[in-house]
């Protein structure tokens, strides 16, 4: 139904005259605005964000892994469904005494993750050959590959533990991701 007054030879597809937003249209919109927020903030979570995550992954920064990180997180069912953290040395990054600012970062990410979106799950993503554990603990881990998956074993742990002592409700699982993409399950 054409919504252009009678008198008016115009095109009943072609947009409707602009008007200029008086101080009464204003109020009604912003009451209106307003009692949507307030309705939204009495309903559930799940009411509000049924289409959101209930899971947080922490990453590492590399590069050559964008893409196979992506990968992996769409296997799991998660596209486009999960908070992501990304820090160099992913849980290296998060628990490492030489960038404290890196530790800080993490566990207020994941506070706003919590509050905001109701995270119950933290997936830990590190890899192989990675840089960051070169450079910070100096050394070069994949030319012993039994040998960095202790290690990283061992920080992935470390990050769990303060996890959950934090947060004894989240679920924490941890992997280790190989430069073929491959993920190696090391604590579910």
């Amino acid at each position: 139904m054409c919504q252009h007054p009678p008198h008016a030879h115009t095109d009943c597809l072609a947009p409707l005259p602009q008007r200029p937003l008086g101080r009464r249209s204003f109020l009604r919109l912003a009451t209106l605005g307003g009692g949507a927020a307030l309705l939204a903030s009495f309903l559930p979570r799940a009411a509000w964000a049924a289409d959101g995550t209930d899971v947080l992954l922490l990453s590492c920064m590399d590069y050559r892994l964008i893409d196979e990180t992506s990968t992996f997180m769409n296997q799991q069912g998660l596209r486009d469904k999960y908070d992501h953290i990304i820090l160099a040395g992913a849980s290296l990054g998060a628990v490492t005494d030489k960038y404290p600012a890196w530790n800080t970062t993490f566990w207020q990410h994941l506070q706003v993750a919590i509050d905001l979106h109701g995270v119950k799950r933290v997936m830990l993503l590190d890899h192989r050959d990675c840089g960051a554990y070169k450079v910070i603990l100096g050394e070069d881990l994949a030319q012993d590959p039994a040998r960095e998956t202790l290690v990283h074993a061992g920080k992935l742990g470390q990050l769990r533990r303060l996890i959950n002592d934090k947060y004894p409700r989240l679920k924490v699982e941890a992997y280790l991701m190989g430069m073929d993409g491959k993920v190696e399950t090391l604590i579910v």
